[in-house]
Formats: C-alpha cells, structure tokens, sequence
C-alpha cells in the first residue's frame, strides 16, 4: 500500500496523522463534557466514603456551631473551602503544604492543618478556628494574652496559633510551660516573636489557659 511520507521517506505518515488527530479530538471531547450535577455526599456506615467526583458536590459543615452548607468539588482542602466558599479567613494560607501551621483549625478539639485535609472528610465534626475565640465581643484567653504580650507581628500565624494554644489548654489546663510550647512545635512564626509568646505562654500557664 501506498505510504506518502515526505520527500526523503522521513516524517509521520498519513495514517499515522489521522490517527494523531483522532486522538486528540477525543480527548478535547472529554475535556469538554459537563461536569456531573452536584450530589450530596455522605461517609458510607463501614467507615469509608462514598465515590464522587470530579464535578462538584454538596457537603455540610460545623463551623464555629454554625452549619453551613457549599458546593465543592472533592478535591477542595478544607482550607479552600472555609475561606474561598464560605468566608471564613481567619485560618490563613502561607506554606500551603502542612508545615507552618498557620492553616491550623480544630477538628473534634484536634488541631489539624486545614490545608492538608479534604473538605468532604470534614463533615459531621466540630470545626473550630480562630473566629471562635471570641464571645460577644470578649476575646478569649489565648489571644487576649497574645495582645497583651504582642505576641505577633505580620500577624499570618497568628490564628494557628493561637487556635493551637487554646487546643492544648482545653486538654490539659494544667499544661507547664515547656508542654504548651511542645504543643506548638507545628507552628512557625517567621517574624520571631517567640520570646513574646513565651511571655504569653507563662501567663496562661499560671491561670490554666484562663487569663488574668
């Protein structure tokens, strides 16, 4: 059979081209199908989870004792969720990749970095962040002492923080100082202002995490 290549017998084929090109027309087809409607999402009785994907999906979230329900796709961290769906910015993005903290929630009182989990794996627990240390207009302990002692700077740590504080005295309320600072061993502060947490952290400590 016939085989046109180009003057010196080198380059693809005709028949190597078309099927190139048919190739690629099918996979801009499959770029260009319509997401999947969003369905609601639910954890599975055994434990695991349901499969859903790639389009977006309804979830519910607990957050601040707030429910509050958004379209997401699966792959959104919760991070994404909770300040780009549903304005809530306290937690901050700055290493985006679960090594500074400052994307600190907690999770059933757990702090986790809200940068590192799924939106979707979120669902039916508690989710607090730093907007919730405040009651009607009071600042909680944690952060009143990280005023006082002016314990930031830039100020992007300082919700994972504090929300990492408050974790580790609702846990042990008679944390010692050298306790509280482990606990916060996956927090970075890249201004350095270490010293003035410490100072934080010592007033705390005295009245078990509830202030002067």
């Amino acid at each position: 059979m016939h085989d046109p290549r180009g003057p010196n017998g080198s380059g693809p084929s005709r028949r190597d081209f078309l099927k190139g090109s048919g190739a690629a027309a099918a996979a801009t087809a499959l770029a260009q199908a319509p997401l999947a409607p969003a369905e609601a999402y639910a954890p599975t009785q055994a434990g695991g989870v349901t499969a859903v994907g790639p389009g977006p999906v309804k979830i519910q979230l607990t957050v601040d004792g707030k429910k509050m329900t958004q379209n997401v796709e699966p792959r959104v961290t919760l991070l994404d969720a909770l300040r780009n769906y549903l304005d809530v910015t306290g937690c901050k993005r700055v290493c985006d990749r679960g090594s500074c903290g400052a994307c600190t929630v907690m999770l059933d009182g757990k702090p986790v970095y809200s940068c590192s989990m799924l939106a979707v794996e979120a669902q039916g627990q508690e989710i607090k962040t730093a907007e919730s240390l405040i009651a009607d207009g009071k600042l909680d302990a944690v952060p009143a002492a990280f005023a006082k002692y002016d314990a930031q700077q830039c100020g992007f740590c300082t919700p994972g923080f504090v929300v990492s504080m408050r974790a580790a005295f609702d846990k042990n309320p008679k944390a010692t100082q050298a306790e509280i600072e482990e606990a916060l061993s996956g927090n970075i502060c890249r201004c350095g202002t270490y010293s003035q947490m410490r100072d934080a952290i010592e007033s705390l400590c005295k009245s078990q995490g509830k202030g002067e």
